[in-house]
């Protein structure tokens, strides 16, 4: 039987008040630098916890795959991805979403590693599909060495993306306030991630070029999408790094059973793909199309008031149906004081929030249409 590749290292993200310290753990199973390479990581957005709960249960699938001699890839975990947003407690109430130091939301705005890689790879690519991966690689390889950071959530997005550059798949997990399972990828990358939604069930896939928030999935699929049109069919640049978000359901939806399930999807997932050996069995059917994400209708709020649902999650709507009641509750006359708030498009009902005390602004729901939408400009995320 082979020897257990597993290794358990620990990234150091310094204090940034005397008397504390932060810390990444990282789970690295396979040969380092072996192919292919999947990277995962759980709760960026540290108050959305069903991904931990997934990653403790896939730990447990790939310990004992290990133990096996059945690890063909290199696979890297990170279970925690984010301490600081942990750390944010306010009356006993997680504050996970955003840095409180003024850093904005944790999934937003990460860097371009495609800055500056035009002009430092011309010369350096050939018609050579493969040799031109491996090149810009160590393009990203070597500008990632050379950074540094001084404050704590700039040294977290460092660490996170020097362990997810090189990474032929990037699973970043999530989830929504009242959800069905879904996807957000690249259409570069659809119909070839058809199997990893079937494998997770998910109830809708979403794609975009660009979703306008600079999301971590983003920092490392779209960069090569970039090269690609930089420079052109000649020089070849393949869409080397397959990144997703998945959205694994809603806040409340966090439990053994789930997470057991979610972990065994992944784990089929990445036998499939030659990272585990075994055969994964026969893959379900897929549930769902793939759809543009600015063809999701994302209603807001005109004011504040209180929430009061009409449909419920995986619902079907029609263009023009009422998805809720925003009440004032400081109306002189109940009878005048609902507002009656309708989608724009037709389609599955994705995601409902979960605090019905809203402001104006606040999205509501999505509901996963067919056709592109003229609102859905700039920024298609919800926040």
């Amino acid at each position: 039987m082979k020897k257990p590749t597993k290794r358990v290292e620990t990234v150091a993200l310094g204090s940034m008040s005397p008397g504390t310290d932060r810390f990444l753990k990282v789970h690295r199973y396979g040969r380092a630098g072996a192919r292919p390479k999947a990277y995962f990581q759980a709760s960026i957005h540290a108050d959305e916890t069903a991904g931990m709960m997934a990653a403790h249960h896939l730990l447990g699938l790939l310990d004992e795959a290990d133990r096996k001699g059945a690890i063909k890839g290199e696979i890297v975990v990170v279970p925690v991805a984010n301490p600081i947003g942990l750390g944010q407690v306010l009356n006993s109430q997680l504050v996970g979403r955003s840095d409180l130091r003024g850093g904005g939301n944790f999934n937003r705005g990460w860097p371009d590693l495609s800055a500056g890689a035009a002009e430092a790879l011309e010369g350096r690519l050939t018609k050579d599909a493969d040799a031109n991966v491996a090149a810009v690689r160590r393009f990203f390889g070597e500008t990632l060495a050379g950074l540094s950071a001084d404050m704590e959530f700039p040294r977290l997005r460092l660490a996170l993306t020097r362990l997810a550059y090189d990474a032929d798949f990037v699973v970043d997990m999530h989830n929504d306030d009242e959800s069905l399972f879904h996807v957000f990828a690249l259409p570069q990358h659809w119909p070839d991630l058809a199997d990893l939604a079937a494998w997770t069930g998910a109830r809708a896939v979403l794609l975009a070029d660009d979703s306008g928030g600079a999301s971590f999935d983003e920092a490392f699929s779209t960069p090569w999408v970039k090269l690609a049109k930089a420079f052109g069919p000649d020089r070849p640049i393949p869409a080397a790094c397959r990144s997703v978000t998945l959205e694994f359901r809603g806040s409340a939806d966090v439990s053994d059973e789930l997470g057991s399930r979610d972990a065994a999807a992944l784990f089929r997932f990445l036998q499939g793909r030659g990272l585990i050996a075994g055969d994964p069995g026969p893959r379900p059917p897929l549930l769902c199309e793939a759809t543009a994400l600015d063809a999701c209708d994302i209603p807001r709020t005109p004011r504040a008031g209180v929430l009061a649902y009409r449909v419920a999650v995986g619902d079907e709507v029609r263009k023009g149906d009422v998805i809720a009641d925003l009440i004032d509750p400081l109306c002189d006359d109940p009878a005048a004081a609902r507002l009656a708030l309708r989608c724009e498009t037709s389609g599955l009902v994705l995601s409902r929030r979960a605090n019905k005390l809203v402001a104006p602004g606040d999205s509501i729901t999505k509901v996963v249409g067919k056709e592109k939408l003229a609102y859905r400009k700039g920024l298609l995320l919800e926040d």
